[in-house]
């Protein structure tokens, strides 16, 4: 069976932690940024990369869109995709505020499918196992080139914002009630940035992954206990 060919567009925060992991299981990937010389010097720190030209994008099988929601729409644009074309690649939404709908109206001709990561970049970067959510069932040669990264679920893309939007309310609500209650109580504003930066996110991973020591324990018992009374 012949490879297939992938493209990925864009090399910002999320598609430099894709191309990170993919790199290394060494799948092979092309690379497009307008910039030449950006391009060229991120295919020099990936081994299994290699640098695409524009007039290569319309004849790979998989184009990767890790852009901005206000650049996805001009740039399929300006590919000049026809609807005659004996081969057209298929092209992949990852912007988290772009309706993949809206690129379908758009552009009706053109195989698109929505895969949007669900998380923060800065951690699929260090720990990979990502979570990406689709609403359609993938070819199997998405799905499969997904997998060295981690996996996808069928859902409603506006359920992945309500959990971006839920757990970055939250986590800031915390951040500034933090800041607020160091500051009430004269503590060292060091003291905070080691608790933002350290203390409160190893907490919530332990937290999430069952971990918590027995200090911590106690607080969550004392927690409920206060959410008890309360109701």
């Amino acid at each position: 069976m012949k490879p297939i060919k992938v493209g990925l567009i864009g090399l910002g925060k999320l598609g430099t932690a894709m191309l990170t992991h993919w790199d290394q299981q060494r799948q092979s990937i092309g690379l497009y940024h307008p910039n030449r010389t950006k391009a060229e010097q991120c295919v020099q720190n990936y081994q299994s990369s290699y640098l695409l030209k524009e007039e290569d994008l319309s004849e790979v099988d998989v184009l990767i869109l890790a852009l901005p929601a206000m650049e996805v729409i001009p740039f399929i644009s300006r590919l000049k995709l026809q609807s005659n074309m004996k081969h057209s690649p298929f092209l992949i939404n990852m912007a988290t505020n772009l309706p993949t709908n809206k690129i379908i109206t758009e552009f009706p001709f053109l195989k698109v499918h929505g895969i949007k990561y669900m998380g923060h970049a800065k951690d699929l970067l260090e720990h990979g196992n990502g979570l990406f959510i689709s609403e359609t069932v993938l070819p199997p040669i998405i799905e499969e080139f997904y997998q060295f990264i981690g996996k996808i679920i069928i859902d409603s893309e506006n359920c992945l914002k309500e959990v971006n939007k839920l757990a970055t309310y939250f986590s800031l609500k915390t951040a500034i009630h933090l800041e607020n209650e160091f500051t009430k109580r004269g503590l060292s504003p060091e003291y905070l940035k080691r608790a933002l930066t350290s203390l409160a996110p190893e907490v919530i991973r332990s937290y999430s992954e069952g971990s918590l020591g027995h200090f911590a324990k106690e607080i969550v018992k004392e927690i409920k206990e206060e959410n008890e009374e309360n109701m």
